[in-house]
C-alpha cells in the first residue's frame, strides 16, 4: 500500500486529486477546513471503496499543519506523495488592501506548504529510499507566472510557491524526492465562480490536474517535472 495526504480536498482540484489516486490503490488522508463539507467528501470517496482519513485542518494555524502531518503518520506509517493544494484567493487593489486578508493569504497559500513539507519530509525520504520515487505536488497558478492585477497578493503568493518548489526540489532530489509545481488558469470550482467573460464549459476541469499528478506518478524516478502550466483551449497563459 501507499499513502498520499492532500490538503484543501473536501471540493474542487483537492476533491479530484484524491479521487484519482485513491482509484490507483492509494490510501488518502484528506484535509479541508470545514469539518461538515469535509466529511461528505471522505464519504463520497468511501462509497466508492477507496481508504480515506479524513482530518480537519485550518492551514492558517500552525498547530492544525502540525497535528495534520502527525495524523497521517499515525494512521498510515507512510507518505508517498505531498499535494499541498489549499489556498485562497482574495481580490482588490493593492492601494487600500486589508493587511489581514494579505496575511491570511500568506499563511495559507505559502506558510502552510512550507510548514506541511517540513513536517512530511521524514516520510517522504522514507518513500523515497525505498521505491526510489516520493512525491510533493504544489498548486501555483498561471498568475505565479504572470501577476494579474487586482490579485496581487495571491499572485504573490503562487510565484513564491514556484521559487518554493524549485528549491524544496534542489535539496531532496538526492532522496529520491520529486517536487512540481502545477499552475493552471480558470478551472471550474467554486473559486472561480467570480470570473466573468469565461464560461465555466470555457474552464479547465478539476480531473485535468487529477490526470497530471496521475502522470508525474508514472514518470521513471529519471525523470523529473519542474512545473506543469495549464490554459485553457482558446484562452492565454
Amino acid at each position: 500500500m501507499r499513502a498520499a495526504l492532500v490538503t484543501g480536498g473536501s471540493s474542487g482540484i483537492g476533491l479530484e486529486i484524491a479521487r484519482a489516486l485513491g482509484s490507483e490503490g492509494y490510501a488518502v488522508t484528506l484535509s479541508a477546513r470545514r469539518p461538515d463539507k469535509l466529511a461528505h467528501a471522505a464519504a463520497g470517496l468511501r462509497d466508492a471503496d477507496m481508504d480515506i482519513h479524513a482530518v480537519p485542518a485550518d492551514m492558517a494555524i500552525e498547530d492544525d499543519v502540525t497535528a495534520l502531518a502527525r495524523a497521517h503518520g499515525d494512521r498510515y506509517g507512510r507518505l508517498d506523495v505531498l499535494v499541498n493544494n489549499a489556498g485562497v484567493g482574495v481580490g482588490g487593489a493593492i492601494e487600500g488592501h486589508p493587511t489581514p486578508k494579505l496575511d491570511l493569504q500568506l499563511a495559507v497559500n505559502l506558510r502552510a506548504v512550507y510548514l506541511m513539507t517540513r513536517e512530511c519530509i521524514p516520510l517522504l525520504r522514507a518513500a523515497g529510499a525505498e521505491h526510489g520515487k516520493a512525491l510533493i505536488v504544489n498548486m501555483s497558478s498561471v498568475t505565479g507566472k504572470v501577476g494579474e492585477p487586482g490579485l496581487a497578493a495571491y499572485s504573490a503568493t503562487k510565484a513564491a510557491l514556484i521559487g518554493f518548489t524549485q528549491a524544496a526540489q534542489g535539496e531532496l532530489a538526492g532522496a529520491g524526492i520529486q517536487a512540481t509545481a502545477l499552475c493552471p488558469g480558470f478551472v471550474d470550482t467554486a473559486m472561480s465562480d467570480w470570473v466573468e467573460g469565461v464560461s465555466k464549459e470555457e474552464m479547465i476541469k478539476p480531473a485535468d490536474i487529477a490526470e497530471a499528478v496521475l502522470f508525474l506518478l508514472r514518470t521513471s524516478p529519471a525523470c523529473r517535472v519542474p512545473e506543469i502550466e495549464f490554459a485553457r483551449a482558446g484562452g492565454r497563459l
